[in-house]
């Protein structure tokens, strides 16, 4: 079974930047869209950014402009660069496929940001 490990995450104050990085236990190039979510407190879920193989990219209209999405296939590793943060980006953040396989959840990294 695929194992994904999302670190990173940390406490910062609006404006400033972090870099998640999701490690996963099998080669991910086999997997055409990667992904990560997030979820705040009392909220359901949400896609924030997806990666095709070849570097093709969306994103919530939320973070357009400040996340980039990247995947290093070669080292099995999805990132989310995120930059300016906002008091609403703070929440867990998930990697997983997209879609989404249940079984594949890992705990996620916490992002908080402050004013």
């Amino acid at each position: 079974q695929v194992q994904l490990v999302e670190s990173g995450g940390g406490l910062v104050q609006t404006g400033g930047s972090l870099r998640l990085s999701c490690a996963t236990s099998r080669s991910i190039f086999t997997i055409n869209i990667m992904a990560w979510y997030r979820q705040a407190p009392g909220k359901q879920r949400e896609l924030v950014a997806a990666i095709a193989t070849g570097g093709s990219a969306n994103y919530a209209d939320s973070v357009k402009g400040r996340f980039t999405i990247s995947r290093d296939n070669a080292r099995n590793t999805v990132y989310l660069q995120m930059n300016n943060l906002k008091l609403e980006d703070s929440a867990v953040y998930y990697c997983n496929t997209r879609p989404q396989r249940n079984d594949y959840w890992g705990q996620g990294t916490q992002v908080t940001v402050s004013s």
